[in-house]
């Protein structure tokens, strides 16, 4: 297990790629999240003023 996890001397590019791979897809997944809500609450904004369009 320990020969795998230090995957061949490789382990601090392949782990580091690994943890910048998964906080880039963090961080992506969390500003789609923040655009959706903006959107929705200037939907409804829009939406209680009557502004068509």
């Amino acid at each position: 297990m320990t020969e795998w996890l230090a995957m061949g001397g490789y382990a601090g590019y392949v782990w580091g790629s690994y943890s910048v791979c998964a906080a880039a897809i963090a961080i992506e997944l969390w500003r789609l999240r923040v655009r959706r809500l903006g959107a929705l609450r200037a939907a409804r904004i829009e939406a209680e003023a009557g502004i068509a369009g």
